[in-house]
C-alpha cells in the first residue's frame, strides 16, 4: 500500500515536473519571439495537432485560378484545390480526363480554359447544407459548375446563352431545387452586336434559374429558365427561407445605365454608375416564375426560355424597391425574415422586412414604375431598421446568437451589430445596434461565418477574406497575396480577435461558405474497382486484372493497363505512326491514399488515379519515337521503378 501510495506521489510530482517544465518552456520561447499572451492564445485556438481534423472546411472561390480551395477550420490549412474550369495537371484535368466537361463550357466553339470563380455554393435542404455538392460560377464567361462532394470533382459545366459574366452566381434555392445565376454587366442576349447608343433599347440583364436534377448530379438544361431584367447591372443574390421561401432577392447597380465613355469625355463608369442616390432591389416569386414557365409563357432566346418583362409584370413575379446605391451584397437572415443588404457608398447596413414587402405587394403600396413598367415599392413601406456600422460595407453573415457581421470594405475591419425582433432576445445590447469592429488586414471583400448564410449558423468562426495582405507576410516580387484572416466569434459582446492569418497566394479569392467538416462523407477509395469518376458508376468497360491486352483495330489501337505498385500492366506498348489510341488505365489499388499517376512524355498526358478509379485518354500518335511513361505519383518504395514504353514505330 505504501508502495504503491509513493509511486503515485512520485508519478504525480513527474508529471507536475513536466507541466512546470513545459510551461516554462512555452514562456521562454514566447520570450525569445516576443510573443503575447494573445498570441499564445490565438496559437492554442488555431493548432491542430497531426493525425486530429479540423472542426470546419471551407469552399473557397479561386479567383483567376478558376478553381475551388478546401482549407480546413480552425487550422487554416490548405487540403485540396478542386480543378474546375481550368486544367490542372495533378488531378490530371484537362491533361487526359476533364476534356469532355471543359468542352461543355466552350464559349461560341471556342475553348476558355481559365475562369474567375466568385461564389461557390453548398447544396442545401430546408436551408440548411447537406454537403452533398458544391456549385460555384465563373464570372469572365457566364459559366457554372457542378462538384459532387463524394470525390471532390467536377462533373458538369453550362454556359450561359445568354449573357457574357454572371457576378451573382451561384446560390441554391433552399433545397437546391434550382441554382441562381444573375447575370452582371448588360449586353444584348447573346452577347450580339448592338451600338452603346442604343443600350436602353437592346441591352439587357437577366437572372437563370439553373434545375439541379439531385438524383442525377447535374443541372438539367432541358427544366432551366430565364428572366429578362432591365440593364441595371444585377449583381449578388440570395434564396428566401422559411417564411420567404419560394422568394429570391437580387442586388443591381447603374439603375443610372450609364455607359462609360472616357474616351470621348463622358463619366467614367465607376463616376456614372454612382450618380444616383439609390439602386434597385429586385424581389422575385421564383415559385410563381416555375409555374409561367411550366406554362409555356416564355420566349425562346438563342434556343433558351426566357420570361419576358412584361409577362413578368402582368403575372406579378417582379418588384423592385430602392436600394442604397452600389450594393454588394443581399443577406437574407435565418428566420427568413430580413434581408440585408450593404451599399458600398452608404455607411449604413439597410434592413428590409419581409412581411413588409409582403403587405406593400398586397396593397399595391408603390412609388411609381421604373421606365419598363417594373412596379416600384415604397422604401418606407418595406424597410424595417438602417444601422450605421461604417465605410464601405459589402457583405453580411450571421450568427446563432442575434448577431449580423458585414465586412467594411474602406474600414477595412468586421462589424458586430445586433438583429431585432425574435432575434434581439439573444443579445444583451438594443436591437438593430453596432456592437464593435474588429480591424483586419487589409481592404476585406467578403467575410464567411461557420454556416453564416443559413437557416442554423454554429457561429464560433469568422474569416474575413481581404484582398490585399500589404505587409502581413514576405512579399515574394510584386504581386502579393491575398490574406484569410480566422476571427473568433464565440464569445458574445466586443471579444472578436483575429486569431490566424493565412497567405493565398494563387488567384484572387472572393467568396467562400464554411459547413461543419461532419456533414461531409467523402469517399477515400471508390466504390468498386474500375469505377468511372465522370459517371459515377462502374465501367463495364474497365481494364481488370489478367484483361490488360494491346488490341489493333484497323488504324486503331486499343490498349487495356492496369496499375498497382510497383507497376503498370503492359510495360510495353507499340503502335504506329497515325494510329488513333484508345488508352484505358484502372487503378486497381484499394488501400487509402495509394494514388497512381500516368504521365506520357510529348502527347500532353498526364492522370491522376485514385483508389478504383478508371479512366480513358484518347490521342494520335502522330510523333514517331520512344517514349518512357512513368507514375508521376510517388507509387511506392520502388516508384522509379514504375514505369513502361510507348513506342511509336515511323511510317
Amino acid at each position: 500500500m505504501r508502495i504503491a501510495l509513493a509511486s503515485s506521489m512520485l508519478a504525480c510530482g513527474i508529471a507536475a515536473q513536466v507541466a512546470a517544465q513545459s510551461m516554462n518552456d512555452v514562456q521562454s520561447v514566447a520570450k525569445e519571439r516576443g510573443l503575447t499572451t494573445a498570441d499564445l492564445l490565438a496559437a492554442a485556438k488555431t493548432y491542430v495537432p497531426s493525425g486530429q481534423k479540423d472542426e470546419y472546411i471551407i469552399f473557397s472561390s479561386g479567383g483567376h485560378s478558376g478553381q475551388v480551395f478546401v482549407i480546413g477550420v480552425p487550422s487554416m490549412r490548405l487540403l485540396r484545390s478542386i480543378a474546375v474550369f481550368t486544367p490542372e495537371p495533378w488531378q490530371g484535368w484537362g491533361y487526359g480526363v476533364g476534356n469532355e466537361i471543359l468542352a461543355e463550357g466552350n464559349v461560341n466553339g471556342k475553348a476558355n480554359l481559365w475562369g474567375d470563380t466568385h461564389h461557390p455554393a453548398i447544396s442545401e435542404t430546408k436551408g440548411d447544407y447537406d454537403g452533398e455538392f458544391l456549385f460555384v460560377n465563373d464570372k469572365i464567361n457566364a459559366r457554372v459548375a457542378v462538384i459532387d462532394l463524394r470525390d471532390f470533382e467536377t462533373k458538369q459545366i453550362v454556359k450561359n446563352p445568354l449573357t457574357v459574366s454572371d457576378h451573382g452566381g451561384a446560390f441554391v434555392t433552399p433545397n437546391t431545387e434550382y441554382v441562381i445565376e444573375g447575370g452582371q454587366y448588360a449586353t444584348p442576349f447573346g452577347a450580339d452586336y448592338a451600338p452603346i447608343s442604343e443600350y436602353r433599347e437592346k441591352f439587357r440583364g437577366s437572372v437563370t434559374m439553373w434545375k439541379f436534377d439531385r438524383i442525377k448530379g447535374r443541372i438539367d438544361k432541358s427544366q432551366s429558365f430565364a428572366m429578362e431584367l432591365p440593364p441595371y447591372w444585377q449583381d449578388l443574390s440570395d434564396a428566401g427561407k422559411l417564411v420567404s421561401d419560394g422568394y429570391m432577392f437580387l442586388n443591381s447597380l447603374n439603375s443610372e445605365m450609364a455607359t462609360g465613355g472616357i474616351e470621348n469625355k463622358q463619366p467614367p463608369f465607376e463616376a456614372g454608375v454612382s450618380r444616383n442616390a439609390t439602386d434597385y432591389l429586385h424581389i422575385i416569386n421564383w415559385k410563381k416564375a416555375e409555374a409561367v414557365f411550366k406554362a409555356g409563357k416564355v420566349d425562346k432566346i438563342k434556343g433558351f426560355p426566357v420570361i419576358r418583362m412584361q409577362t413578368a409584370i402582368d403575372e406579378g413575379l417582379i418588384y423592385l424597391t430602392p436600394e442604397p446605391r452600389s450594393p454588394h451584397g443581399v443577406d437574407v437572415a435565418p428566420k427568413g425574415d430580413f434581408m440585408v443588404v450593404s451599399g458600398k457608398l452608404d455607411p449604413h447596413v439597410t434592413v428590409y422586412s419581409f412581411d413588409k414587402i409582403k403587405k406593400a405587394i398586397a396593397n399595391r403600396t408603390y412609388s411609381g414604375s421604373d421606365e419598363y413598367g417594373l412596379p416600384i415599392l415604397d422604401f418606407d413601406a418595406v424597410v424595417e431598421a438602417q444601422v450605421e456600422v461604417g465605410l464601405g460595407p459589402l457583405h453580411t453573415q450571421f450568427g446563432p446568437d442575434g448577431y449580423a457581421y458585414t465586412s467594411l470594405f474602406l474600414d477595412s475591419a468586421v462589424a458586430r451589430w445586433t438583429l431585432g425582433g425574435e432575434y434581439g432576445k439573444g443579445t444583451p445590447e438594443p436591437d438593430w445596434t453596432l456592437v464593435h469592429k474588429t480591424p483586419v488586414h487589409y481592404n476585406i471583400g467578403h467575410l464567411g461565418a461557420a454556416e453564416g448564410d443559413t437557416v442554423s449558423p454554429d457561429g464560433k468562426y469568422l474569416v474575413a477574406f481581404n484582398k490585399w495582405s500589404v505587409d502581413r507576410f514576405f512579399p515574394p516580387g510584386p504581386l502579393l497575396p491575398q490574406n484569410f484572416q480566422l476571427l473568433d466569434i464565440s464569445h458574445q459582446g466586443a471579444d472578436m480577435p483575429v486569431i490566424y492569418d493565412m497567405p493565398i497566394g494563387v488567384g484572387e479569392p472572393h467568396y467562400a461558405q464554411m459547413i461543419k467538416a461532419d456533414k461531409l462523407h467523402p469517399w477515400t477509395v471508390y466504390p468498386e474497382i474500375g469505377w468511372d469518376p465522370a459517371t459515377q458508376t462502374l465501367d463495364p468497360m474497365a481494364p481488370k486484372p489478367k484483361m490488360e491486352r494491346v488490341e489493333r483495330t484497323g488504324d486503331g489501337v486499343n490498349v487495356y493497363s492496369t496499375l498497382v505498385r510497383s507497376h503498370f500492366t503492359p510495360e510495353h506498348v507499340t503502335v504506329k505512326q497515325g494510329d488513333h489510341v484508345t488508352w484505358r488505365l484502372t487503378n486497381i489499388e484499394r488501400a487509402v491514399d495509394a494514388t497512381h499517376g500516368f504521365a506520357v512524355p510529348q502527347y500532353n498526358i498526364n492522370l491522376s488515379l485514385e483508389p478504383g478509379e478508371t479512366a480513358t485518354i484518347e490521342f494520335v500518335a502522330d510523333v514517331p519515337g520512344t517514349f518512357p511513361f512513368y507514375c508521376s505519383e510517388f507509387c511506392s518504395a520502388l516508384h522509379l521503378e514504375m514505369m513502361g514504353y510507348l513506342m511509336v514505330e515511323p511510317k
